[in-house]
């Protein structure tokens, strides 16, 4: 890391210095009223808030910078009243906060033609629709015209005040983008700030950044075969731009701080089989090790040919503890996502969403987190209402499935209906969208829906603990059992051990309890097969958690694995919080067991490493092979977190002194002492689960 570089990380990422050139907030229904009053279409609203945020938007350069673009704008107004999203809610499903979001846009709709061409090619399709008498569509045009317009203009007030400032780099940089396609590395590094800016100007929120390394790689190249860069150099402003994630973050929404969705993918299969991992994606991973920032978050794809070199790159990564990169296996989710009907083309070009979803750019107005199923809260309804009357451990399976389906049937109603706000500048990035006069609020390509698929680990735990206890070594009845649940084991800790440590557990490599999570996985991919949502498209199936290994847990009863009232589950695909497992490769090897692409929504294996593991480059290396054990073994998608317990709870204590303290929390990494207290006990509590390799 260069003097330059070190000094911007000091500045914008632990001092936070630019948060001195933020705006007072102001009223969130500043819009809203006026629009009410007005009785605007809600694509007009989102068009002018937009136009207002840029507008009201002030240029702001820092020392040294030559990427610019910051946000002092702090609200981003509504533009419904709260009287009018209350009658809103009564038709519609509002997804999170009701925007476009966790989707990836196709960034070379715009860096291939520069904001200039763009407007052209609108105004001609405009003039069409206008001449067959399709006004609205020529309308929406319009609207997309007016947006670039007021970028253009942001960019030129940029221009201006770098002149002033004599920075002749941002100068010279934004005389050329948005304007034009950019013409060099630098110029494609700003003219992507510049997009991405804008999308969250828009209230557009988990924008994800995509093949990074595909569509920048090109202008890359002819800055080094110019002679315009070397490595170094080229290096050095990468550092930068990875940098620009983390100004604005702070203003980013999501559950908890570091949950913003700046995912980038790297590497892959091409189409025709070759690997597309490139000088670029090396240069990325080099950039996040030196940085050791949260953002952007790095995701991996790999497959079978991958060589052990990169897993060992990643593990670096890891090492440092920045939980990540994530990997995605090409080998599984490919063929997954063809199955499900993909298209080939498209499913070779994946990209990771927010969290570990897998997502489609550019063509793809998925919602693949709109609603998760607790396979726990399914076993523990079984056991609760039908128990008593299962005469064998089959008849207990089989009601513990017409849980499953009885919620996969009330999720689909549930969802019905969905609302989404406009996105009339995402929607240039958006296949079709411009072509056709319609904003991908209302749909793309693709328009599926995904359920995450919580607590299978203690779903499974449970089941394997009824069979042996109950129906095998009848140890217990089901009478008892039931009521040792009901009342959290108050009356009956030795029940309450015996479950929690002599049943046996998913991680062991056991076949016994590992069965049943095949055929838990299982039942939940058949549960959705053949359904079409509201909006054409189909529903998957995945193995993720995100924020409801807490939001499920929280309320429901003791389980039979032992688990007490309220105790959480193992985040995403892991174990459960209290597996006695026997290391690493048992958990592999009991989590690659399913057929995975089945539930190929998304949903990585989390192992916690304890940080000494990574003590050595022989260590180092150990990882990595079991990093590339799981995807030969047919894993889906893994990540790794790499924290000391006791770090942890010393952060607790003086948060002051661990700022710098990063954990992987579920799709995601966050500063540790930036989350709320249930998710750092929760993150404590995973590490007690800590591995040794």
């Amino acid at each position: 890391m260069t003097e330059n570089i070190e000094k911007m990380r000091q500045f914008f990422v632990v001092d936070k210095g630019q948060k001195a050139m933020w705006q007072e907030p102001e009223d969130p229904y500043i819009l809203a009223e006026q629009f009410a009053a007005e009785q605007i279409p809600d694509v007009d609203r989102a068009a002018r808030r937009l136009i207002y945020v840029l507008d009201k938007e002030e240029p702001v350069l820092f020392e040294g910078e030559r990427i610019a673009f910051t946000r002092t704008v702090t609200t981003i107004p509504e533009i419904f009243t709260e009287e009018e999203m209350r009658d809103l809610k009564k038709t519609h499903w509002i997804h999170e906060k009701g925007d476009v979001c966790n989707i990836s846009v196709d960034y070379t709709k715009l860096l291939n033609q520069g904001f200039y061409a763009k407007k052209t090619e609108l105004e001609a399709l405009r003039e069409e629709f206008f001449q067959r008498g399709e006004r609205e569509k020529a309308h929406y045009l319009q609207l997309q015209i007016d947006i670039l317009d007021h970028v253009l203009s942001l960019a030129s007030r940029y221009q201006k005040l770098a002149e002033q400032r004599g920075n002749e780099v941002v100068a010279k940089t934004l005389l050329s983008v948005p304007a034009h396609a950019p013409q060099s590395f630098l110029e494609a590094l700003s003219m992507f700030r510049i997009i991405h800016f804008t999308m969250w100007c828009g209230r557009n929120y988990h924008n994800t950044v995509g093949r990074f390394d595909q569509y920048i790689y090109p202008y890359l190249k002819a800055d080094l075969d110019k002679g315009i860069h070397t490595k170094e150099s080229a290096l050095e402003l990468l550092e930068e731009f990875f940098l620009t994630f983390n100004r604005d973050s702070d203003l980013y929404p999501g559950m908890q701080q570091g949950d913003n969705g700046q995912s980038l993918v790297l590497g892959g299969l091409n189409e025709d089989g070759t690997d597309s991992y490139n000088l670029l994606s090396e240069l990325c991973l080099k950039a996040s090790l030196e940085l050791k920032v949260i953002d952007p978050k790095i995701n991996l794809r790999v497959h079978e040919k991958t060589p052990l070199d990169t897993y060992i790159l990643g593990t670096q990564l890891t090492k440092q503890g920045l939980g990540f990169p994530q990997y995605s296996n090409d080998d599984v989710v490919i063929p997954g996502l063809m199955e499900l009907g993909y298209e080939k083309k498209d499913a070779y070009r994946y990209v990771v969403a927010a969290c570990w979803e897998f997502i489609i750019p550019g063509t793809a107005m998925d919602i693949p987190n709109i609603e998760a199923l607790s396979f726990t809260k399914a076993v523990s309804d079984a056991v609760m209402e039908k128990l008593e009357q299962c005469r064998s451990y089959e008849e207990f399976e089989e009601a513990v499935r017409n849980k499953i389906n009885s919620q996969v049937e009330a999720l689909c109603k549930q969802v019905n209906g969905v609302y989404l706000y406009p996105a009339p500048f995402l929607s240039l990035m958006m296949e079709g969208c411009c072509e056709k006069g319609i904003d991908v609020s209302l749909g793309c390509k693709y328009n599926n829906y995904g359920f995450h698929g919580t607590g299978i680990a203690t779903a499974a735990d449970s089941m394997a603990a009824v069979k042996k206890f109950v129906y095998e070594e009848k140890s217990t009845d089901a009478l008892s059992l039931v009521k040792a649940l009901k009342n959290d084991f108050e009356s009956d800790e030795l029940l309450c051990n015996r479950l929690r440590y002599e049943s046996p557990k998913m991680g062991n490599d056991n076949d016994y309890v590992d069965g049943i999570a095949v055929r838990l996985l299982n039942i939940f991919a058949d549960s959705l097969k053949g359904r079409s949502n509201d909006r054409g498209g189909i529903y998957r199936a995945g193995t993720g958690s995100a924020m409801y290994y807490i939001r499920h847990a929280e309320n429901l009863p003791a389980t039979p694995d032992g688990r007490r009232k309220g105790e959480g589950f193992g985040a995403n695909y892991s174990p459960s919080l209290f597996s006695r497992c026997r290391g690493p490769v048992s958990i592999i090897q009991s989590f690659t067991k399913p057929d995975l692409k089945r539930v190929i929504n998304g949903g990585p294996l989390t192992l916690e490493l304890h940080d000494t593991v990574f003590r050595t480059e022989e260590s180092c290396a150990k990882v990595a092979v079991l990093v590339k054990s799981f995807m030969d073994l047919g894993g889906h998608q893994l990540q790794l977190n790499s924290v000391n317990r006791d770090t942890m709870l010393e952060a607790q204590k003086h948060p002051e002194n661990y700022k710098n303290l990063i954990v992987r929390v579920w799709g995601w990494s966050g500063y540790f002492v930036e989350l709320d207290k249930e998710y750092q006990d929760h993150i404590i509590q995973r590490m007690e689960l800590m591995l040794a390799v």
